[in-house]
C-alpha cells in the first residue's frame, strides 16, 4: 500500500513537471513570437527613419527576448542616427552613451561580429574618440587580414583625420600600400592609392597620383575610367596651380588632359562627365593660355558642354528607368 502511494506520488510529480515544462516552453515560444513582432515593427520604423519609434519597439522586443542580438545592435544604430556629431548638450550626449551601451552589449554577446565592431568603431569615430575607434577598425583587419576591403575601411578612417595631422595621412597611405602588396596585380589597389593622392589635403599630390594612374593603366589599358582619371588629374593640376606653374607646363598638362579624355571617350562615349571635363579644359585652361584664341576655345567648350548635357540627360533617364524596374513600378 505504501509502495502504491509512492508510485502514485511520483506519477503526479512527473505529470506536474511535464505540465510546468509544457507551460514554460509555451510561454517561451509566445515570448519569442512577441519579440519577433516588435522586432519586425522596429525594423519598419528604422527603414522609415522613425528612429524614436524604432528604439521603443526594439526595446520591447528585448523585454520578451533578451538574447536578440540584432535588437541591441539596432538600438545602437538608431541612437547613432539621432546623434549629431559636434553638438554638445545633455540630450545629445545621452544619445551617444546609449548608442555605445547597446552596441557594446551586442558585441559582448557576439564578439566576433565584424558588422557590430565596425558600427561601434564608427560611433566612436563620430564622437571624435580616435583611440577607441582606431582599436576597433584595426581589430577588423586583424580578424580578416586577407579581406582586401578591410584595408580600405582602415585607410578611409585615417584619411578622415589626415587634414588635422599628417601622420594620419601617412597611416592611410600605408594601408593602401599594404593592400597593393597583398595583391600587386589587382588594379583596384592602385585606383584607391591614386585617389588618396588626388584628394590629399591641404593640397593634392597630383604627380604621385598620376604615377599611380599610369601603373594602373599598364594593367588596364582599355579601361576608360583610367584614362578619364588621368585626364581629370592633369586638368586639376593645370587649373589649381595656375599661379604657380609656368605657362609651358600648363600647356603640356592641358594637352595631356585633352588626349586622355578623348581616349576615354573613344573607349566609352556614353560617360557624360568626360564631355564635361573636356569643356573645362577648353574653357578654363586653353582659353586663358591663348587669349588671342579665347573665342574659339569658348565656342569649343560650349559644344562639349552641350554634349555633356545631352549624354547626362540620357544617363539620368536610364538610371530612373532602372530604379523603377527594381521597385516594381513598371511591369
Amino acid at each position: 500500500m505504501f509502495r502504491k502511494d509512492i508510485n502514485t506520488l511520483l506519477l503526479v510529480l512527473v505529470a506536474v513537471a511535464v505540465v510546468f515544462s509544457f507551460t514554460s516552453c509555451e510561454k517561451l515560444s509566445i515570448n519569442k513570437l512577441k519579440a519577433n513582432h516588435y522586432f519586425s515593427k522596429a525594423n519598419h520604423n528604422f527603414t522609415e527613419q522613425h528612429y524614436h519609434d524604432a528604439i521603443e519597439n526594439y526595446e520591447r522586443a528585448l523585454e520578451y527576448n533578451p538574447e536578440l542580438i540584432e535588437a541591441y545592435r539596432f538600438v545602437g544604430e538608431a541612437y547613432k542616427k539621432l546623434y549629431k556629431p559636434g553638438l554638445e548638450n545633455e540630450a545629445n550626449n545621452e544619445r551617444a552613451q546609449r548608442s555605445l551601451a547597446a552596441l557594446t552589449k551586442a558585441l559582448e554577446i557576439n564578439p566576433g561580429n565584424k558588422q557590430i565592431i565596425h558600427s561601434l568603431g564608427d560611433m566612436y569615430d563620430k564622437m571624435r574618440n580616435f583611440e577607441e575607434s582606431e582599436k576597433l577598425f584595426l581589430k577588423i583587419l586583424e580578424m580578416e587580414p586577407t579581406n582586401m576591403d578591410n584595408y580600405y575601411v582602415v585607410a578611409n578612417f585615417y584619411k578622415r583625420y589626415a587634414g588635422e595631422d599628417n601622420d594620419y595621412g601617412e597611416r592611410a597611405k600605408s594601408m593602401y600600400l599594404r593592400r597593393i602588396e597583398t595583391d600587386p596585380v589587382n588594379p583596384q589597389g592602385y585606383a584607391y592609392l591614386a585617389q588618396y593622392y588626388d584628394e590629399k589635403t591641404p593640397r593634392p599630390d597630383f604627380d604621385k597620383a598620376n604615377e599611380v594612374h599610369k601603373i594602373r593603366l599598364k594593367l588596364e589599358p582599355d579601361n576608360y575610367l583610367v584614362w578619364y582619371a588621368i585626364g581629370v588629374n592633369r586638368f586639376w593640376k593645370a587649373f589649381r596651380l595656375q599661379n604657380v606653374l609656368k605657362r609651358a607646363e600648363r600647356i603640356a598638362l592641358a594637352n595631356e588632359s585633352e588626349v586622355a579624355l578623348k581616349k576615354s571617350l573613344d573607349l566609352e562615349p556614353s560617360h557624360s562627365f568626360t564631355y564635361s571635363y573636356i569643356n573645362l579644359v577648353y574653357r578654363n585652361v586653353f582659353a586663358k593660355l591663348y587669349p588671342e584664341r579665347e573665342t574659339t576655345y569658348i565656342d569649343r567648350a560650349d559644344t562639349w558642354d552641350a554634349r555633356f548635357k545631352e549624354v547626362r540627360k540620357r544617363e539620368l533617364e536610364r538610371d530612373q528607368l532602372e530604379k523603377e524596374l527594381k521597385s516594381g513600378e513598371i511591369h
